[in-house]
């Protein structure tokens, strides 16, 4: 309760893996609260990866205010600090007027950001980065984690190690502040001035992969090809070290065929939604549903919103 009485105001998260359908119910979901959606996809702020990204349409625009889509290009540094950063300033303006807000995204790092708050970690320099880049191109991954293993032998058992960028941003760190990245990672929650409710969407495995491998599909047949070749002249942007890009831009150098790059989309797209889901299922605050059981989650929230009124 704030000091004058009233209610805190009450974030919905709408949250699950690639492809699970959390675009077509957060839609339903904010009429019902009769509010606006933040975007929580990292790769749908980008104005130029609206394809692969499967960015709200214009119709659905249209519907529902969106923030956080389109909002940044490809060439400008944006992160999950950033992004906590400017969703508590929005959300500090907009639970002036309303009570509710609905944030809806699969971005693991970016939703902690929100809800928990991310380490005050320190600004890189972009000769460091293009230092630790240059590393990671003559020595590849293994020169990367070996380097780690030296500066911070704890995150180094802690990371996985097939994560490059998770690598980079430690080697980054560690060289800024000379200590070991680990070290400047507290974990500490950041208390919030409004309440956090998470509504997770998840179905099962198969149901699920066969929605992801029909989504690439529709993705080729709606120009991602075309989208991809657009932006490859920007492929070493840490914006474009994404699922549906990079499998492209390994075609266009012939290292794949086009079938086989196709293919590899769909494989990297499940593996992301397998990672996503073992990262959500650590947090037991999530309130689950299938996509389908609309009926369900609709008098949740709506039972949810009662109990503030």
């Amino acid at each position: 309760m704030h000091e004058s009485g009233k209610k805190r105001p009450l974030l919905f998260v709408l949250l699950g893996p690639t492809g699970v359908g959390k675009t077509a119910l957060s839609l339903k979901l904010a009429r019902l609260l009769q509010c606006d959606i933040i975007s929580c996809d990292s790769r749908q702020f980008y104005s130029e990866m609206s394809i692969g990204t499967a960015a709200p349409t214009e119709e659905q625009l249209r519907q529902v205010p969106h923030y956080f889509v389109g909002s940044h290009s490809i060439q400008q540094q944006y992160n999950a600090g950033k992004f906590e950063l400017d969703v508590l300033d929005f959300l500090g303006n907009y639970f002036q007027e309303y009570s509710f807000a609905l944030m809806v995204g699969g971005s693991m790092l970016y939703i902690d950001a929100v809800c928990n708050g991310i380490d005050d970690l320190p600004t890189i320099a972009p000769e460091v980065r293009a230092e630790i880049r240059s590393l990671y191109e003559k020595e590849g991954l293994d020169g990367i984690r070996m380097r780690l293993k030296l500066l911070d032998p704890v995150y180094y058992d802690q990371v996985d190690l097939m994560n490059a960028q998770r690598i980079l941003h430690a080697l980054e760190v560690c060289a800024t502040c000379g200590k070991p990245y680990s070290s400047m990672r507290t974990n500490t929650v950041k208390q919030r001035p409004f309440d956090i409710v998470k509504i997770g969407l998840n179905r099962p495995r198969e149901e699920l992969y066969e929605r992801i491998n029909a989504r690439v599909d529709e993705m080729m047949a709606e120009g991602l090809e075309e989208e991809a070749r657009r932006l490859y002249a920007y492929r070493n942007l840490n914006a474009l070290q994404t699922v549906g890009y990079k499998e492209l831009f390994a075609y266009f150098e012939g290292v794949w065929t086009k079938e086989f790059a196709v293919d590899m989309i769909r494989q990297d797209s499940r593996r992301y939604a397998k990672k996503q889901l073992s990262w959500f299922h650590r947090d037991k605050t999530i309130h689950w549903f299938h996509p389908d059981d609309e009926n369900a989650l609709l008098q949740f929230v709506s039972e949810t919103t009662d109990h503030m009124q």
